[in-house]
């Protein structure tokens, strides 16, 4: 139900509590879901949950309460869609704050490339290569103002774009 309306389901809890039982489910898609469209699944789910219930292949228990939401900020980034949602966003990788440039690949064999602050004021920023893998964990911080400008010009480039500025970073 969730795919049919671009949604993937990141996680779902069911925690039973006497009569009363709570399934939770955390959805996104590759467009932040509006609370229109969570109301629209919320609504389709409780209808089908409620039918299988009343069929007897579902049991919740006597009562349940279904919460949907969307990952917070506390949810790491492990799968390419997660790095691809995140474009341009800052994420915190092994104690080191850099920005999502761009990915490319599946979660078998992904690239992600991310920008690394200029050291100093007079320094631009750098590009960085990693596989998936190394960066999977990554938490998406917050930030109160816009992004530098000379890293935002690096943000949505093409893959062959960002193996040339590593090449030449590589070079140095």
């Amino acid at each position: 139900m969730a795919a049919s309306l671009g949604f993937d389901v990141e996680a779902v809890t069911v925690t039973r509590a006497g009569a009363k039982s709570a399934v939770r489910l955390a959805v996104d898609g590759d467009v932040r879901p509006d609370l229109d469209q969570l109301e629209e699944l919320s609504q389709a789910l409780s209808g089908e949950f409620d039918a299988r219930e009343t069929a007897g292949t579902l049991n919740f228990g006597p009562g349940y309460t279904l919460e949907l939401t969307t990952p917070g900020l506390e949810t790491p980034l492990t799968a390419v869609r997660h790095f691809r949602r995140n474009v341009g966003r800052l994420v915190l990788v092994a104690g080191e704050k850099l920005r999502i440039a761009g990915v490319a690949g599946s979660d078998q064999g992904a690239t992600v490339w991310l920008v690394r602050p200029a050291a100093k004021k007079k320094d631009a920023p750098v590009v960085v290569e990693r596989d998936l893998a190394t960066v999977s964990g990554a938490l998406v911080e917050v930030e109160f103002s816009d992004a530098p400008a000379a890293e935002s010009a690096l943000v949505g480039l093409n893959p062959e774009k960002y193996r040339a500025l590593c090449a030449q970073e590589d070079d140095k």
